[in-house]
């Protein structure tokens, strides 16, 4: 890895420990990341459907527009892991920047 090139982490990897705590807080946790992934999808939608549009009347995609959708999914996948509880690092309750990589 070159200096300057961020480390790469696999994101749903089998964890053996758990914290029976953690358990409770995930509760907490899941409504209030269930309440940023409900809005941010609402967002994510109309700007989908802008983009829809967008595209019919231009021919082009706004980058804007992309940009949002992607953050959207981006978000979606880095809380994934710990929604569905394979592992107890939590992660951020509002959208941070994270980017997301196929194996090619």
């Amino acid at each position: 890895m070159t200096q300057g090139t961020p480390a790469l982490g696999q994101l749903f990897l089998f964890e053996q420990d758990a914290g029976r705590f953690e358990l409770l807080i995930r509760i907490v946790y899941w409504i209030l990341i269930g309440i940023v992934l409900w809005v941010y999808g609402v967002i994510a939608f109309v700007c989908l459907f802008i983009q829809w549009f967008h595209i019919l009347i231009l021919g082009r995609r706004n980058q804007t527009l992309s940009d949002i959708a992607k953050g959207y999914l981006e978000y979606l996948v880095h809380v994934m892991s710990y929604v569905y509880i394979m592992t107890d690092r939590r992660p951020d309750i509002l959208p941070v920047s994270v980017r997301v990589y196929e194996e090619a």
